[in-house]
């Protein structure tokens, strides 16, 4: 009997070798070779017309770059979780930028290489994969995700072990307004400290007189609840009630009617997409005339909301901050340009309604830009002298605006409320500014 198992036990074993090594050989990145790390398993996002990186999906502490000589950027987000589309959306602009970059020569006379990191929306994932990234050779710095826990919760180690932190996404303004001196973290997003306010005074101007906050209990709640109390403060007026909520609520029908009770007729969302589904399932379960607006953060526009409430848009008025539409740019020549070479790369048709979470794609683009002016300048990839250059950089050209200084040493945003809009969804999922549908 104990030989038996023992038989069964090395055949066991024997057939997940043989697995482990047709995953091996299966999951590699199609346009170069690509070393498999030794405790990393390879898996693909969301397919692009060519893929050009690879999803490391578990933290690991091994960190081999596949190009000899290249400069590393890393991304660290959401890929496969409730928010991936954001984590995609992140990772085309970075890979437009780079192939830009790495065809005018690359950075320094280097190629420079995207390694990309599966957070999932947890922090502690995400802090694994920042360990991971510190250990890799050559790296100038990482990109983070959607989600302000996860940078949060990443900070102190980006901070101890001198790495640089480029945020696209999470609005929290902690984020940039940490504490930390020298401050290694650069912003091309929103900074929730003028998000809340916009997004109160817009609420006002389309005609809300009695608002409610919706807010998720997270830091990125928090910290808009804060920026919304101060705008109301500002306007005279108080909300008629805070509701906050969980990560993962797939039951909103409670709060929503408490507040409906209360003669709610607007709603302040912020949230992510999944909690967002529940909040427009639960408000087109009330009688038409009781239905109130929803104005949300854009937190809904980095997952699968439209896909799950597509049926009830035309019943329940939603619409969500944007900074950015390739629709109405501000400098449609230059937005024609990474239109075109998005929509060659990723794109089924010439349309650039097709553009998802196009502000994520759009700040990735434009931050990464903005870092090889600035380790150009440098003539160096050292933390430090890239810090140092990025916050001297001065009259930038971008794709988003024109900046004149868009990192002084005591402010690392570089997007404010003047850079604000409001968007719906149309009825293929386009993100649509306001007044253009």
């Amino acid at each position: 009997m104990g030989q038996h198992r023992v038989s069964r036990t090395v055949f066991s074993v024997w057939r997940l070798v043989c697995f482990s090594l047709l995953l091996g050989v299966t999951s590699g990145c199609t346009d170069r070779p690509t070393p498999t790390p030794v405790d990393a398993t390879l898996t693909k996002t969301t397919e692009t017309k060519p893929e050009r990186t690879v999803v490391l999906s578990h933290p690991t502490f091994t960190s081999i770059p596949r190009v000899e000589n290249s400069i590393v950027i890393g991304l660290d987000a959401d890929m496969t979780s409730g928010s991936a589309r954001s984590g995609e959306a992140i990772r085309r602009g970075l890979e437009l930028a780079i192939r830009q970059i790495n065809e005018e020569g690359g950075l320094l006379g280097r190629p420079v290489e995207l390694i990309v990191r599966d957070n999932r929306g947890n922090p502690d994932r995400g802090l694994g994969n920042l360990k991971a990234f510190s250990q890799t050779r050559d790296l100038l710095g990482v990109f983070g995700g959607k989600h302000t826990p996860v940078a949060m919760r990443e900070l102190e180690f980006v901070h101890q072990n001198e790495m640089l932190y480029f945020s696209p996404w999470a609005a929290g303004t902690k984020i940039v307004d940490n504490g930390y001196s020298p401050n290694h973290v650069f912003r091309v997003s929103v900074r929730d400290e003028y998000a809340g306010g916009f997004l109160t005074r817009k609420a006002i101007e389309r005609g809300g007189r009695k608002i409610a906050l919706v807010l998720e209990q997270t830091a990125w709640g928090r910290s808009n609840e804060s920026a919304m109390l101060t705008a109301f403060t500002e306007e005279g007026i108080e909300p008629v009630s805070v509701e906050w909520i969980h990560w993962g609520n797939n039951d909103l029908k409670a709060p929503v009617e408490r507040l409906v009770a209360l003669d709610c007729d607007t709603i302040l969302f912020v949230g992510n997409p999944l909690e967002g589904v529940s909040l427009v399932r639960a408000v087109a379960s009330l009688p038409a005339d009781e239905r109130p607006v929803i104005i949300s953060h854009w937190g809904i526009s980095g997952g699968v909301f439209f896909e799950q409430v597509s049926h009830l848009l035309g019943e329940v008025d939603v619409c969500f901050l944007q900074t950015f539409s390739f629709l109405n740019p501000r400098h449609p020549e230059r937005a024609k340009r990474v239109e075109t070479a998005y929509l060659a790369a990723y794109g089924d048709r010439d349309d650039p309604r097709d553009i998802f979470a196009p502000a994520g794609t759009a700040h990735a683009y434009e931050l990464m830009n903005m870092i090889a002016v600035a380790v150009t300048a440098a003539g160096s990839i050292e933390t430090q002298r890239v810090l140092r250059s990025l916050e001297e950089l001065r009259d930038y050209r971008g794709l988003i605006r024109d900046y004149k200084h868009p990192f002084p040493p005591d402010h690392h945003d570089a997007l404010d409320a003047s850079d604000f809009i409001l968007a719906c969804f149309d009825e293929h999922g386009a993100t649509i500014p306001i007044g253009e549908e």
